[in-house]
């Protein structure tokens, strides 16, 4: 199993318009073969700050969902709505 954390530091006033743009992400995902969870998390003491934690399967399975039509449709315009973004691959020890 791998796990993605993907934390997004999102423009002042921006917050519901990425909420809003990344629903479909979400909804997609969920539904991919290989994805154990998908899920986007807010900081409770900065809403500003929204993180995916996402589980898969395996490599195969990521790859996979990277290069889905949802990912490839709705990733790149993400960039408008945060000033830093930062993805982190992880695996059990």
């Amino acid at each position: 199993m791998i796990t993605i954390v993907a934390k997004n530091i999102i423009k002042q006033g921006m917050t519901k318009k990425f909420k809003a743009a990344v629903k479909p992400l979400i909804e997609a995902s969920q539904k991919e073969g290989g994805c154990i969870s998908y899920n986007l998390y807010e900081d409770v003491s900065d809403p500003s700050v929204l993180t995916f934690i996402e589980q898969w399967e395996d490599q195969e399975a990521i790859d996979r969902h990277n290069n889905s039509a949802h990912f490839t449709q709705i990733v790149p315009t993400l960039s408008a709505f945060r000033t830093e973004s930062e993805v982190r691959l992880y695996k059990i020890i």
